[in-house]
């Protein structure tokens, strides 16, 4: 019985020990877009193993991302939204990848004051 005991605590204790081995982390992050068309892309690239939320501002152009470092790193976050199209701080698309975005969510060089959410030219 004593054994049995001991068993128990010590799978207790290591299954606790295991869980605060995960470093939860929430990063804001700044990501270049226009519109709900490069939202829903943004958020798709981070919906990955490692990342709890991902939500980002079209007005502000914030993203607020929570995740487990112990799986993967903020340049990687930046890398996984660079490599969808969208310039962050910290990385770049690539201009071949970025030229494809359609018309209203080419945030680079072009002046979209005047077009609404739902306006795809």
């Amino acid at each position: 019985m004593k054994n049995v005991i001991i068993l128990i605590l010590s799978i207790v204790v290591g299954n606790a020990a295991f869980a605060q081995s995960s470093k939860v982390v929430k990063a804001d992050i700044k990501v270049y877009g226009n519109c709900g068309m490069c939202k829903a892309r943004i958020e798709k690239a981070l919906d990955r193993t490692g990342i709890k939320t991902a939500t980002w501002d079209t007005k502000s152009k914030n993203l607020s991302v929570v995740y487990n470092s112990d799986k993967l790193s903020e340049q990687q976050i930046h890398n996984f939204i660079a490599e969808v199209g969208h310039d962050t701080d910290k990385a770049k698309a690539k201009d071949e990848v970025y030229a494809k975005l359609p018309f209203c969510c080419l945030y680079r060089d072009h002046d979209h004051s005047g077009m609404k959410d739902g306006d795809h030219r």
